[in-house]
């Protein structure tokens, strides 16, 4: 029986047999979900990935299995793709405020943007469905979500990128 934490029957997020509802069980981190064929969003994580050393926060594609779980119990639906999703302690933050919720988490001085938070929040928003609503047209899109390189892929909730 599989384990985690010393505790028997509960599965860890790495394990690559573990169901969605079972990763989703486990998970003890913040999340962050994008579009995974989005490459304005791919060059994203791959920043992410390089600014949060202590590896804080757990990623997943919004096409994923996954991540449709984790929509689903946080409220927003297994079919929400309207914009990147930040879940942090079981409640999930959409748009401007994911990205800068998910800012806090990173090195340097990227943690300072998250006092943006402050600003309006539809004005917020509005700069992000600007930049939502080119970045296929601007950045491109691939056929489907990329395998992560082989040291990045513990951070993936997803086991069919591992």
């Amino acid at each position: 029986m599989a384990e985690r934490d010393g505790i028997p029957g509960r599965r860890s997020v790495t394990d690559s047999e573990a169901t969605p509802a079972e990763i989703v069980d486990g998970i003890d981190r913040p999340v962050l979900l994008f579009d995974g064929v989005c490459n304005l969003c791919n060059r994203t994580i791959r920043a992410i990935v390089r600014l949060d050393g202590t590896g804080s926060i757990l990623l997943a594609p919004l096409q994923s299995a996954v991540a449709k779980e984790l929509l689903d119990r946080v409220g927003l639906g297994a079919d929400y793709f309207d914009s990147i999703v930040f879940v942090e302690d079981g409640t999930a933050s959409t748009k401007s405020t994911a990205v800068l919720r998910a800012c806090r988490y990173l090195d340097g001085p990227v943690p300072l943007l998250s006092a943006l938070v402050y600003l309006p929040k539809g004005l917020r928003d509005r700069a992000y469905d600007v930049v939502a609503d080119y970045r296929y047209r601007i950045f491109g899109k691939k056929e489907e979500c990329p395998v992560p390189p082989a040291h990045v892929r513990e951070r993936f909730l997803e086991r069919s990128l591992a």
